[in-house]
């Protein structure tokens, strides 16, 4: 990944100067606001096979479990959410062969919008701020980074896989922060979930704005008393 070079912004938040922004991947950068599991298990249902909600939860836990550390560092993203589904299916036992594919398939279109939106939005931040990516990922998130056309914005890309921690864990953030240069003080993280995203920035003493999708505009509250709280990704910049 290539490194930002530092920028003291004339934007902030809550009255604080940024110089960096940390973002989730999944359900932040290819998504607003929505986690992989939520995607699958809705689109597992459309494909036509209805399996009750919390036999769901342990079937895709156990797949994606066992993807961590257990795949190539350039398995592309297709290939990542196919390996996701055909373990799903396994561990429900799903009588349909073609449906894993069929799912896998409609994730990645989903996707890939969102990505190149937020790559759009890499390049539009990446000249006042530095930039990384830090996620709970199976090994080859620097692969479906430079995938969607992130590599040329990121100072950092840091997987929990090859980091050995994971989110709400600080050692991920700071490793994040470290690879940037970055000072925690300066550094806002963007995230869906309030249990990894917003509760391991918090930890650190990072300041943090909770993406959560339709759920914002239903009241979701924030993490803390006057964080901000975003529909779409897209609305980041209005708060820079």
């Amino acid at each position: 990944m290539s490194t930002q070079p530092s920028h003291n912004s004339q934007f902030t938040i809550h009255n604080f100067p940024i110089s960096a922004l940390l973002f989730d991947f999944g359900g932040t950068l290819d998504a607003d606001g929505l986690p992989w599991k939520e995607r699958f298990f809705r689109l597992w249902t459309a494909e036509g096979e209805r399996v009750a909600r919390e036999r769901f939860d342990r079937a895709f836990y156990a797949a994606d479990d066992a993807l961590v550390g257990a795949i190539p560092e350039s398995l592309p993203l297709e290939e990542t959410a196919a390996r996701l589904a055909r373990g799903v299916a396994d561990a429900l036992g799903t009588a349909d062969t073609s449906l894993p594919g069929r799912v896998s398939r409609r994730f990645c279109e989903e996707a890939r919008q969102s990505l190149s939106e937020s790559a759009r939005l890499f390049e539009r931040l990446a000249p006042r701020y530095r930039l990384g990516v830090v996620s709970n990922f199976y090994g080859n998130l620097a692969a479906v980074c430079r995938e969607a056309g992130f590599e040329p914005f990121l100072g950092a890309a840091v997987d929990s896989t090859a980091a050995g921690c994971r989110k709400p864990d600080a050692a991920i953030f700071r490793t994040a922060l470290r690879e940037l240069g970055a000072d925690v003080s300066e550094s806002v993280f963007v995230g869906d979930s309030r249990e990894r995203d917003m509760a391991g920035a918090r930890g650190i003493g990072m300041r943090h704005v909770l993406l959560a999708g339709d759920s914002a505009s239903e009241g979701l509250g924030a993490c803390c008393p006057g964080d901000p709280v975003l529909r779409r990704l897209c609305d980041l910049e209005a708060l820079l």
